[in-house]
């Protein structure tokens, strides 16, 4: 489906989701604050409604939430990816879920899958933090192959990185031939705040499905903040969110615009200190999530604004009249009892 019909269908299943059996409220209702601020998060960023029409419910006895990641299907329906090794399609009139399917590695056992790639081809590319890994699935969740991982990517101590803070983000380039996985944390040896984005190119002649390694990029994050999503733009630039976590006060969540097209390739860069003539990737800050309107969202924990909750994925459904990118993310609500499973639907203006 096009990206204008894909938007304006999930335009009306945001709008839409009060049908769904939930907690908490469903749709915005923007209160006296709100209407004079208008739902502006900064110049480039608006919002348009949230939804937790899908917080704390169950669908044929699978919990619904621990969502880390979304995309939208060759059809136009959404597909969500729950951390809990489950992949959801939702309708994109209602957010109802219409299937779920149950994934795992290559002998059986859970994944923490976190990022999400719908092919070319319909089928789902799938990176977990466990070892890290980039697995191909079926629609069906049959496991179709898998993806090299450069060995300093692994965690120690088969490799330098730290357990939970691996390949969050995933995202296929325009053109399809280009694959990205965003490191959240830092490897060690490399200066605290410092992460590297992987490449891997699809080569022509050797299969569709034949992703090899390719380039490898630093990307310098907030102080306190890991890279949770990566989503390439039309354009080829990166959107990027940045999230972190402080108790007692809440999340942060800022999203930028990065462009990785003329950094350094850091693949046989031992350590990145963001010296020595290693050009990291270019950032841009388009909105802190703070400074949105609330949109009379409540929150079930202590947050800086009540809309915030713990935003893991995001995905571009189309384009807005005027140009801007319609965003939709998505919070990962740990199926806990202090945060919540919640929708946003966002205008970017690049």
């Amino acid at each position: 489906m096009r990206l204008r019909s894909v938007l304006a269908v999930l335009t009306a299943g945001l709008a839409a989701a009060t049908c769904v059996t939930a907690a908490g409220p469903a749709t915005a209702q923007p209160g006296p604050a709100d209407s004079a601020r208008g739902k502006a998060c900064s110049p480039a960023v608006s919002i348009d409604r949230f939804s937790d029409a899908l917080d704390k419910t169950t669908y044929e006895g699978t919990f619904v939430g621990n969502f880390s990641a979304l995309a939208v299907d060759r059809g136009g329906a959404l597909v969500a990816l729950s951390d809990r090794s489950s992949l959801f399609t939702l309708d994109p009139r209602t957010l109802s879920p219409r299937s779920v399917v149950p994934l795992a590695d290559e002998s059986g056992a859970a994944l923490d899958s976190e990022g999400l790639v719908v092919d070319r081809d319909g089928t789902r590319l799938v990176s977990s933090e466990t070892e890290p890994s980039v697995r191909r699935y079926g629609r069906d969740g049959t496991v179709l192959g898998r993806l090299p991982v450069p060995d300093a990517l692994r965690v120690a101590p088969a490799g330098r990185a730290a357990s939970n803070q691996t390949f969050e983000a995933l995202t296929l380039l325009p053109g399809g031939r280009t694959l990205l996985a965003g490191m959240e944390g830092s490897l060690s040896g490399d200066t605290p705040g410092i992460v590297r984005l992987q490449t891997w190119q699809r080569h022509p002649g050797h299969g569709a499905r034949d992703f090899r390694l390719a380039a490898q990029y630093g990307y310098r994050t907030d102080t306190g903040l890991g890279v949770v999503e990566t989503t390439a733009t039309p354009d080829g630039r990166l959107l990027v969110l940045e999230r972190g976590f402080t108790a007692g006060v809440g999340n942060t969540v800022r999203l930028y615009l990065a462009d990785p097209r003329r950094a350094t390739d850091t693949g046989r860069v031992e350590a990145l200190t963001g010296q020595g003539g290693v050009r990291l990737v270019r950032k841009t800050l388009l909105a802190d999530l703070v400074d949105c309107p609330s949109l009379g969202a409540t929150a079930k924990q202590p947050q800086p604004n009540p809309l915030l909750d713990n935003i893991e994925g995001m995905t571009i459904t189309g384009r807005a009249h005027g140009g801007a990118l319609k965003i939709l993310l998505v919070s990962d609500d740990n199926q806990g009892a202090a945060q919540t499973t919640r929708f946003y639907s966002l205008r970017v203006r690049l």
